[in-house]
């Protein structure tokens, strides 16, 4: 056997393609393989900025001991989570009913010669350390426990089964109060440093989308402070980039100072759309700024050879973690010359740096500056970027999938509408007009510039979905609503689970897992199942298809069964029930440009939690519709505003 990964087209597989182990992707073939030599499976899962996946590749996969070991006892797999996330997701779950352990990346699974797990781990050390043992001698304690215990661990896939099963039940619940769960969740907040408690710290921007929300609904001061919290420290600390814009992963610390350096597109993707609602609601010009920068920053840096958007940046660049983010105090001094005094009004920097003799650029607590000052600290902001572009950049991983474009496109709307942008709005369309040449009448979930499609899941279905309900209610193009409505039949026929009532991650037809990926907890964005109810609810709306409210229905009750048993991982449905709780609507009948203003006010107001709907009439006026109770005939902003206020809609 030879390594077979020179043959992928996955950028994280291409990593590892000259590794002395031989990989081999997950097909039916891999699988095959492993029935016929009657061997274990070693699977490891990744991605392509992923650092400790990097650490872990030189120190053991490049090693020709430990490739031995693995060649001789396993068959071994490497597999992209951002090509095949129902794996990711699966087996991210085994780990921790048969560990008890946290999941993370690398995910380093042990699976028998069905391809069922029996026991893993994330990153292994070449020699024991930290209580970690060394990766070689776990490879050869579960070489000789396979060897020793074969037929009584191929049996446990019923127990597995079993376990899922149970995750995956639910009990009936028809409805339930759901603000509660956003005061629940305070209990958790740094009150201090913004965000969750503890470090390592992520953002978590869907429980704050959520939370804020809530503020616009009921205007409870306490749901509007944690998120300015949030956005306030994420914005002026070292995990946003000061320079050029967008957000890392995570920080290691619990201050937002010191990042874990690589960039995802899904991270920023749920920044700017948090910033989108804070901003339209506050009119503050600080956070403002930030929003606008990050959009520039994401069109010009994830841009790929498809003119659409890449995956990921690499944490590391030259082999040293960021690398090119991070700045001698020396080197700034020298590069700014008489400036230097001046960027320091604005920056926190100092010889001894706050990264391991280096600086991270973080903004000072309290700034006071006049409009001079800032003028010339954003030219010399300028200077300093350009003075970094030519280093080393990061790695780029530049697939282009397909769910993560989609809801780019449907953010950057809604930030056009908020930001009065018309070239924001141009963006996205030439961004959508790319994205449906590339499609054309396939669906699929990534590919690379080679046009080399993986496979395809729900996700890539509800926010295609999403993205083309958005662009009729904001421009009443009908075109885009019949292709929603398109897609969203095929998503419910193709994904939908008749035993767990619910959509299931990937096609029901190609599953090649040993169970169903029911995934219900929101992860990198927003669950597909919520995003695919949220659609429903606004495709009932607009055609009124009794089809819609059935589906609606059932999801409800499903939603609604499993919030109780793991709230603080589902934070996208509580908002999208809420929604169908409400479920506002504006109608526009007759001559839509007699509405244009209106329209665009209300849109900045209710773009999301509210369905826009457009119908041809002889005569124009506006109804508002809140759970069938509908207003009279509306002709005038005035009218609109005033039953909106008595209403408190």
């Amino acid at each position: 056997m030879v390594n077979l990964l020179k043959n992928e087209k996955s950028p994280y597989l291409k990593q590892h393609e000259n590794n002395p182990v031989n990989w081999m992707p997950w097909n039916k073939e891999t699988l095959k393989l492993a029935k016929v030599k009657k061997k274990p499976i070693f699977l490891s899962v990744g991605y392509a900025s992923c650092h400790w996946c990097h650490v872990m590749a030189h120190e053991s996969f490049e090693d020709e001991r430990t490739a031995k070991i693995l060649n001789e006892k396993f068959i071994n797999i490497k597999v992209d989570r951002e090509e095949r996330p129902d794996l990711d997701y699966i087996f991210q779950r085994c780990l921790g009913i048969l560990t008890g352990t946290q999941g993370g990346w690398p995910l380093s699974m042990f699976l028998d010669e069905n391809a069922v797990p029996f026991t893993g781990g994330t990153y292994f050390p070449p020699k024991e350390m930290h209580g970690r043992p060394s990766f070689t001698k776990v490879l050869e304690n579960v070489s000789k426990v396979y060897e020793e215990n074969r037929e009584k661990i191929i049996s446990q896939v019923e127990q597995i089964k079993m376990v899922f099963n149970e995750i995956n039940s639910k009990n009936a619940v028809l409805n339930q109060d759901l603000e509660p769960f956003a005061e629940k969740i305070l209990q958790y907040m740094d009150n201090d440093n913004g965000g969750f408690q503890g470090a390592p710290k992520f953002p978590q921007f869907y429980v704050f989308d959520t939370i804020f929300y809530f503020y616009l609904k009921n205007k409870k001061k306490k749901f509007y402070e944690v998120t300015e919290k949030l956005l306030k420290n994420i914005c002026s600390k070292g995990i946003y980039d000061q320079l050029g814009g967008g957000i890392s992963r995570y920080t290691v610390d619990d201050k937002w100072v010191v990042p874990h350096f690589e960039k995802m597109l899904y991270d920023n993707i749920l920044f700017v759309r948090l910033l989108n609602f804070y901003v339209e609601n506050t009119k503050n010009e600080y956070f403002k700024s930030k929003l606008i920068q990050s959009i520039n920053f994401i069109h010009k840096e994830f841009n790929n050879d498809d003119n659409l958007l890449g995956s990921a940046y690499d944490a590391d660049s030259e082999g040293i973690e960021g690398k090119y983010y991070i700045w001698k105090y020396q080197e700034i001094k020298n590069i700014l010359k008489d400036k230097f005094e001046l960027f320091k009004k604005k920056y926190e920097i100092s010889e001894g740096g706050n990264f391991e003799g280096n600086n991270i650029l973080v903004e000072r607590s309290e700034i006071i500056l006049n409009e001079t000052e800032l003028e010339a600290i954003k030219q010399i902001e300028n200077k300093l970027l350009e003075e970094r572009s030519k280093r080393v950049k990061p790695l780029f991983d530049h697939k282009t999938q397909t769910d993560l474009n989609c809801y780019w496109i449907y953010t950057i709307i809604h930030s056009s509408i908020v930001l009065e942008n018309k070239e924001i709005f141009k963006i996205a369309m030439d961004y959508l007009n790319k994205i449906q040449n590339v499609l054309k009448d396939n669906l699929f979930h990534c590919y690379n510039k080679k046009r080399e499609e993986i496979d395809v899941f729900l996700e890539d279905y509800v926010y295609f979905s999403l993205l083309l309900v958005s662009v009729y209610e904001v421009s009443n193009d009908k075109k885009s609503l019949d292709q929603c409505c398109i897609l969203m039949k095929k998503a419910w026929e193709l994904f939908y689970n008749d035993e767990n009532q619910v959509l299931q991650k990937n096609i029901k037809k190609s599953n090649d897992l040993f169970v169903q990926p029911i995934d219900l907890i929101d992860n990198n964005i927003q669950n597909g199942n919520s995003i695919f109810l949220l659609v429903c609810n606004k495709l009932f709306n607009i055609t009124e298809e009794i089809s819609w409210k059935n589906k609606i229905d059932i999801l409800k009750k499903s939603f609604h069964s499993s919030i109780n048993n793991a709230y603080s991982q589902m934070f996208s449905y509580i908002k999208i029930l809420d929604i169908c709780n409400d479920n506002v609507t504006f109608t526009f009948f007759g001559n839509d440009k007699s509405f244009k203003d209106i329209q665009n006010k209300l849109l900045k107001k209710y773009f999301e939690k509210a369905t826009f709907i457009h119908k041809d009439n002889t005569e124009s006026f506006i109804l508002i519709c809140k759970n069938q109770t509908c207003s009279e005939k509306l002709k005038s902003s005035e009218q609109v505003e005033e039953y909106i206020n008595a209403k408190s809609i």
